[in-house]
């Protein structure tokens, strides 16, 4: 199976999903990587240790990607035959996996949570709030054109293995390629990383209001700890929209998840369901949270979630 892998460089490093993807394409054979960015020596580094043998290249510039991306994808695809491209969720993946299915004439597979090969590409995806799973069969003819959602693998490095890199010319795309980004602003934000952190510190609805959410931030402090929240937190304006998890949010699997009046919607649990220990705060006895959690706290949190921070604070 001929694979490719899409791959953004972000702040000289490879993205996140490129090298989960790779730790997967590399159990199918050689694996190829089509990377836009700058071309850091870190970042084919990162690639070639996750399998990665070849490199394809395509320096951006200001350039917006999509467009560039896509029509450069196309014809590397067709020049050597490549059976299956994988994408992650971001949001350069998706339009670049867009465009590309509109040049190329293939639909895109969606939402995968794994990927198969076995004569023909198989994608399995959830549905109904994570409560089905779907298998979809790539028939037709190449390449099968795959988002997988984010931590759908894991990273693994197989090695130190070097790449090959290859330049890419940027294809000339008359007016449909002239747009250039002219300022970006980057979010200031504290504390770790929301989907790689080792322990999470959800608040749902159920804290009350943007002036209690302070219960949230000093418990994550104390484990120093990401703070996530679900989409009614996220929609009522109590914290920034980085922090949603759940289907419309980030996916993630910290070996310890702690969510404090979170209910239990779908939504919020397709985005969590698969980390190590899962511990839910919640006065409703009823809660459909419980039912996913490993340990549960039937309480008001305003008065277990301090008592729990002042302990960890005086340990």
């Amino acid at each position: 199976m001929t694979t490719w892998v899409f791959s953004e460089e972000i702040d000289g490093h490879a993205s996140a999903s490129a090298l989960e993807l790779l730790t997967k394409a590399r159990t199918f054979g050689d694996t190829s990587v089509f990377h836009i960015g700058a071309g850091s020596d870190a970042a084919y580094a990162e690639l070639g240790a996750h399998g990665a043998t070849k490199v394809h290249h395509l320096t951006i510039g200001d350039r917006l990607p999509g467009a560039p991306a896509a029509a450069a994808l196309a014809a590397l695809a067709e020049e050597h035959g490549a059976e299956l491209i994988m994408f992650g969720m971001g949001n350069t993946d998706r339009d670049v996996a867009g465009r590309l299915s509109a040049r190329i004439g293939r639909p895109v597979l969606g939402n995968a949570v794994d990927v198969t090969v076995d004569g023909s590409v198989r994608v399995t995806s959830e549905i109904l709030g994570g409560t089905q799973a779907v298998v979809t069969e790539a028939t037709g003819s190449a390449p099968a054109l795959v988002l997988v959602r984010s931590k759908a693998f894991p990273a693994e490095p197989s090695g130190e293995g070097v790449p090959e890199v290859t330049a890419v010319s940027m294809p000339d795309l008359g007016h449909a390629g002239s747009a250039v980004i002219t300022e970006s602003h980057v979010e200031e934000s504290e504390g770790p990383d929301l989907e790689v952190a080792g322990v999470v510190i959800a608040g749902g609805r159920g804290v009350g209001s943007a002036e209690k959410w302070v219960v949230i931030e000093e418990l994550a402090s104390q484990l120093d700890a990401a703070v996530g929240a679900t989409r009614a937190v996220i929609d009522a304006g109590w914290v920034p929209s980085r922090l949603q998890i759940g289907q419309t949010g980030k996916t993630v699997k910290p070996d310890v998840y702690i969510c404090a009046g979170v209910s239990g919607a779908m939504q919020h649990l397709v985005g969590m369901k698969d980390s190590g220990t899962i511990i839910a705060i919640n006065k409703d006895a009823e809660a459909p949270i419980f039912a996913a959690a490993d340990l549960g706290i039937v309480g008001d949190l305003h008065a277990v979630v301090p008592k729990l921070t002042e302990a960890l604070r005086n340990r």
